[in-house]
């Protein structure tokens, strides 16, 4: 539910009766993991995915069963075989999801609340005691941070995918005429400050913030890298040609940015995808900050083997026991 918090808020608001379907246990291998819902409303709008298709039919007319009566509905999705249970449609991957369907209560302030948070990107979560099956409690993450320092038209691309990927985007520079909503409307904040300044004044950067620096001129990157280099975050990156990120490399050097410091640095910023332009650059940069937040090596999947899908720790959705709660 609270991964379609932007969606659903404004249904909420406007009163429309809404259902959602939530998956809460994945056996072998599915399109997406627990937590992953799609909302249905009484007309049979329906908001978000559990499958990319292969179940979304099954699934919508569990939700609309649950807007019709008013309680929960439980269901299971996944190929039949002879240690298996009859389920009501297949899922193309060969595993099986179990999922709960449940309407959406508008008037509750704590989803209301739990909603707008989530809707805004902060950290949100909610304990649903739907029926006498588990507590359904579902957690959502604050969105990951993207700061690009620098504001030009590759910082401009970037902001776009990044957001587009689920980022917080912050766009930083010490011009006022480029740091715009015009140019950067996907952007959740925007700075004129030097740009190590504003980093300086970062509060609770962590290890899913990542720093991106665009700047283009050893002024600005040596500070800035100096800066970003030394607080706890997760990535830091510049742009640059080779011969630019071996003279930046010497001047933080002299800077006094220590070895240590100076392996923590991406730099040239991206993964080889022979990008030309700023969007195909911006989606460089994009894959290897997730690469580098995942541990994934960023080698094409045919090449791989194993599950497509690792478990994640921090699902935002799953079944607790009454004793846990």
């Amino acid at each position: 539910m609270l991964e379609l918090a932007a969606d659903l808020l404004p249904l909420v608001d406007a009163g429309v009766p809404v259902a959602a379907v939530t998956v809460t246990r994945v056996v072998r291998s599915a399109p997406r993991g627990v937590g992953a819902t799609l909302a249905v409303t009484s007309d049979a709008r329906v908001v978000g995915s559990l499958s990319g298709g292969c179940v979304e039919g099954d699934a919508v007319m569990l939700g609309l069963d649950a807007l019709r009566s008013g309680e929960v509905r439980r269901g299971s999705f996944g190929f039949t075989g002879p240690d298996d249970a009859v389920v009501a449609a297949g899922l193309a991957c060969g595993g099986a999801i179990e999922v709960v369907a449940y309407p959406i209560d508008g008037t509750d302030p704590r989803v209301r609340e739990a909603l707008c948070a989530a809707a805004a990107g902060r950290e949100s979560s909610i304990d649903l005691a739907l029926d006498d099956g588990p507590v359904l409690a579902l957690r959502r993450p604050a969105r990951p941070r993207l700061i690009v320092l620098g504001a030009g038209e590759h910082a401009a691309a970037l902001c776009r995918v990044g957001a587009a990927a689920g980022f917080a985007v912050t766009v930083c520079d010490a011009w006022a005429l480029l740091v715009t909503a015009a140019r950067f409307p996907e952007a959740s904040e925007l700075v004129v400050a030097p740009p190590h300044e504003y980093l300086a004044s970062l509060e609770a950067p962590d290890d899913r913030t990542a720093v991106c620096v665009l700047t283009h001129d050893e002024r600005l990157d040596v500070p800035a890298l100096r800066a970003a280099l030394r607080l706890p975050v997760g990535f830091v990156g510049a742009m640059g040609s080779r011969a630019t990120v071996a003279h930046r490399a010497a001047l933080l050097t002299q800077a006094g940015v220590t070895e240590a410091e100076l392996a923590r640095l991406h730099s040239p910023l991206g993964l080889d995808l022979g990008a030309r332009t700023p969007e195909e650059t911006a989606l460089s940069v994009i894959a290897e900050i997730v690469a580098a937040r995942t541990g994934a090596d960023a080698r094409p999947l045919r090449t791989s083997e194993g599950p497509l899908h690792a478990a994640s720790a921090t699902a935002c959705s799953l079944p607790v026991p009454e004793a846990v709660r």
